[in-house]
């Protein structure tokens, strides 16, 4: 009997080595080689699922080629639809990952069950058809009488493919499906890296769209190869914390839109609700009197909502003073605590500072560090923040309020959800149309302009 021929793989690029070694020479990650066993045969005749798919392709001027817009399948769901970039385009290959738990298998199932018009293959290699059924009654009375299978072989996958002629497919998830032309496990390096280059041919050659949905590792990056990110069109990240009802999904990837969508949800117990306002869930407004709590105008994307920055001051009861961040950069708070013991002149180095962002998100809009550097002074000096006021602004190394993007939007936000202040940087004013803003705009140059305005 023959000897089996083994490689290593690196699981975050790719390179092969005929040995173990410490450190990628490709890409410079440390112990990412794991043992693959080398194919049998080769995978080209295995999946030839579509007819006439092998065609002769000839080179082609870039003028003679006529391009126009991409047909989409409207999903029903406005957020799925704004961070896809329209709907769901045909032939296209989409990448789900997100935690255990998080809602990954209940978004997809429940936009299926309401396009009756589009018949789906739904390919489950995790659960069984009766988990699936009872998923499906609790999230809708009414449903699509989709097409399920249970099946982790993608050779028989593909047979199931063939015979339905779906117009979208499900696959849950890609670390289950194996192929019978690799010896290795299912969920392996080489098994996800050539069942996904197989699904995304028989995407492009049948131009039916496929929804992939895919584990996450400890580091919170997809599972598997990293090629699978770079082979796919679409990789979504469906983020949230268990012990928080909300839910965003982010676009990493879209060659067929813009990375800068999001959509947020609210997971219930009948399945995930569309946020269309999220301001209005994200602020409580039983703040009034009460000190350390300020409002920001935060953008994620392209998308503007008010979020409540919580802070709270208390002296250290041991040498060290404690910094926590729940939903902010750690880093960039004990920046903003440096700012104010040097510009200021507030002492801060003996006191515990603890920092929340209300709702369990996690924002990386620079443009709160003026809300939260206000909460923070507000706790210190036991002073509460009129309920009416809203700012926006990312604060300096010298203490200087620095302009942020997209300001009409801002402004327009708070507005809309009654504050009558906003608290801006100088320079923002500069080409602002000031005509049709009701409210009253406070412009500040430095740290000590804003703390006057607010607390006198």
């Amino acid at each position: 009997m023959a000897k089996e021929k083994t490689v290593y793989v690196c699981s975050n690029c790719g390179q092969e080595s005929p040995k173990w070694v410490g450190k990628c020479p490709a890409c410079g990650q440390w112990n990412t080689y794991v043992e693959e066993i080398v194919r049998k045969e080769p995978m080209a005749k295995h999946f030839q699922v579509v007819q006439g798919a092998a065609s002769q392709m000839k080179p082609m001027h870039l003028s003679s080629i006529e391009a126009g817009e991409e047909p989409r399948i409207d999903l029903h769901d406005a957020e799925l639809n704004r961070v896809l970039g329209g709907g769901l385009v045909r032939g296209s290959l989409v990448l789900i990952g997100g935690e255990p738990g998080i809602g990954k298998s209940t978004l997809v199932l429940q936009t299926v069950l309401r396009m009756p018009e589009r018949r789906v293959l739904y390919v489950s290699g995790e659960e069984s058809a009766r988990q699936l059924k009872l998923r499906a009654d609790r999230l809708s009375s009414r449903f699509n009488d989709c097409l399920i299978v249970c099946e982790t072989s993608l050779e028989q996958i593909f047979t199931h493919i063939k015979n339905v002629q779906p117009d979208l497919v499900i696959i849950d998830s890609i670390q289950t499906i194996s192929t019978e032309a690799l010896d290795s496990s299912p969920g392996s390096i080489s098994q996800v890296r050539e069942c996904a280059a197989a699904i995304l041919r028989f995407a492009k050659e049948s131009h039916t769209a496929v929804i992939l949905i895919g584990h996450i590792n400890k580091e919170g990056s997809i599972a598997g190869p990293k090629v699978l990110e770079h082979i796919v069109d679409t990789v979504l990240q469906f983020e949230g914390d268990q012990h928080y009802m909300y839910r965003i999904l982010r676009s990493i990837k879209n060659r067929f839109g813009s990375t800068a969508e999001l959509g947020i949800y609210e997971m219930r117990q009948d399945g995930l609700r569309q946020v269309s306002n999220p301001s209005e869930l994200l602020l409580n407004q039983e703040h009034e009197g009460m000190s350390g709590v300020s409002i920001a105008s935060a953008v994620e994307g392209v998308r503007p909502f008010l979020i409540e920055t919580q802070a709270l001051v208390s002296t250290a009861v041991y040498g060290n003073p404690q910094r926590s961040a729940t939903g902010f950069d750690i880093r960039r708070m004990n920046m903003l605590l440096a700012v104010l013991e040097k510009r200021v002149g507030f002492k801060l180095a003996q006191k515990d500072v603890f920092l929340n962002i209300a709702g369990g998100l996690r924002v990386n809009d620079p443009a709160i560090d003026l809300s939260v550097i206000s909460a923070i002074l507000s706790s210190n000096m036991d002073a509460a923040i009129e309920p009416e006021v809203c700012m926006a602004g990312e604060v300096g190394l010298s203490g200087e309020i620095r302009p942020v993007n997209r300001i009409e939007q801002r402004i327009g936000e708070a507005e809309k959800l009654g504050f009558r202040r906003f608290i801006l940087s100088r320079q923002n004013l500069q080409g602002l149309n000031t005509v049709k803003i009701q409210m009253e705009l406070v412009p500040v140059r430095k740290v000590e302009e804003a703390f006057r305005t607010l607390f006198g």
